[in-house]
């Protein structure tokens, strides 16, 4: 399960390792990360050293820590033991953290929820909880997912019944991100929720509680879409695409925050992983396919210790070995990084120069060396350069061809799929075809 030789060699020419943050930053993304476990990064080496690196995962998100139950069990008495293990993970290795989250109808401690509450004394308590607990994590954080799941699942979308609502109606929502901005001006601010995939009910409330955010004055930077996803009922990529733009058409960013896809039934036919590779292909792609998502995060790498029980819904089985999926999702990562999108052409193309330019430098990764510190610093290298596509030289109206090692074809691309001669169009994965 390994990406084509012929990738590898192209990446490691490059500077890029064929891991999936690498690939993922190369093909324009911000991140790949995934949900670290509290207790399994403490309890069980195996999955601590793939959570440690960060050319795989150059993002973190706690699964549990940085809850309110977790964090503010007592009024008034904060904890951060749970919190700062994925934290402290993060900043040893130089990884965003994604923090999660502030205020959400679960694992909410009962002195919260088990209580009626006047608007100012539940606005005191809002304001206090978010301030102590961004305030512990200020200057760490990428982005903090301020509010979790606040729209219903029911037919027309209601917002959901909780004590914040029940207290303040929507005024809750302006009332978090105002406080959120106070606490840590520099964090990324997020709305967070399920089932926003699918254009419904759901979704166009998603969309009004943005604007509604913004007409209070209050800031919001981004919205989450968790993607907790089944094998064969995920939306196409464009589709996802154009429910994504509906969202940064807003003047928001989005990403994948949650994404896993799991089996109706395990053990999974061989058929059924085909199809989860594909749909997470899709996922990934459709990100890729929006300049204002920045990044995917998947929860929990691993289905040895994944939060779906008896789903596989993870890109690692059980004995950490990486699965079809987590090659479909290197493939279209490689695809979007080893063809970028072509600038467009000058209306008057400048003179072409006596002496070319050299190479432009880039902050890229490269792989690590044990026990070598300074390998974990970014290194500063050229671009491999990627030849461009040209004219077929047989006449009027040819089709534009394909170079050597160049795209020429996969699900969901829509470039030229001949080659240049004496190269032929060969498929690599459903998701790749290169001119070889």
């Amino acid at each position: 399960m390994h990406l084509p030789t012929v990738l590898s060699v192209i990446f490691a020419a490059a500077g890029v390792t064929a891991q999936l943050n690498d690939l993922a930053v190369a093909a324009g993304l911000k991140y790949f990360g995934t949900a670290g476990q509290e207790g399994t990064i403490t309890s069980d080496t195996r999955y601590r050293n793939i959570i440690n690196n960060k050319h795989e995962f150059g993002q973190l998100t706690p699964e549990n820590g940085m809850k309110w139950d977790a964090t503010e069990g007592r009024p008034g008495a904060f904890t951060f033991q749970s919190g700062d293990i994925v934290a402290g993970v993060a900043k040893t290795n130089g990884q965003l953290l994604r923090c999660h989250t502030l205020v959400w109808y679960s694992q909410l401690p009962s002195w919260v929820s088990g209580q009626s509450w006047t608007r100012p004394a539940l606005q005191s308590v809002i304001e206090s909880h978010i301030s102590n607990v961004m305030g512990h994590y200020k200057g760490q954080c990428y982005a903090w997912d301020v509010v979790n799941e606040a729209i219903s699942d029911d037919p027309n979308g209601n917002y959901r019944d909780s004590v914040f609502f029940k207290t303040f109606n929507t005024d809750y929502f302006p009332i978090a991100f105002k406080a959120a901005k106070a606490a840590d001006p520099n964090a990324k601010l997020y709305y967070n929720d399920y089932n926003l995939e699918y254009n419904g009910a759901k979704t166009k409330r998603a969309l009004e509680l943005v604007k509604l955010i913004k007409a209070a004055g209050a800031p919001i930077d981004g919205v989450g879409f968790q993607a907790h996803m089944q094998v064969g009922g995920t939306p196409s990529r464009a589709a996802m695409a154009n429910l994504l733009k509906s969202f940064t058409a807003l003047g928001v960013e989005v990403a994948y925050t949650e994404l896993d896809i799991a089996h109706k039934s395990v053990p999974a036919s061989p058929s059924a992983l085909a199809q989860q590779g594909n749909d997470y292909a899709n996922m990934v792609g459709s990100c890729l396919d929006v300049p204002g998502c920045v990044g995917v995060t998947i929860w929990g790498y691993v289905d040895k210790y994944n939060w779906i029980k008896n789903g596989d819904a993870a890109l690692y089985d059980s004995n950490f070995n990486k699965k079809a999926a987590w090659t479909s999702v290197s493939s279209v990562l490689a695809a979007k990084a080893t063809n970028p999108p072509s600038a467009p052409k000058a209306t008057n193309p400048p003179t072409k120069a006596a002496n070319p330019a050299p190479a432009v430098p880039t902050t890229l990764r490269t792989s690590k060396v044990a026990n070598d510190p300074a390998c974990d610093a970014p290194t500063t290298t050229a671009k491999a350069a990627v030849p461009a596509p040209t004219k077929a030289a047989s006449g009027a109206g040819a089709q534009q061809s394909v170079s050597r090692w160049g795209q020429c074809g996969g699900n969901g691309y829509s470039g030229p799929t001949a080659c240049q001669a004496p190269y032929t169009c060969k498929v690599q994965n459903p998701w790749y075809s290169q001119c070889l």
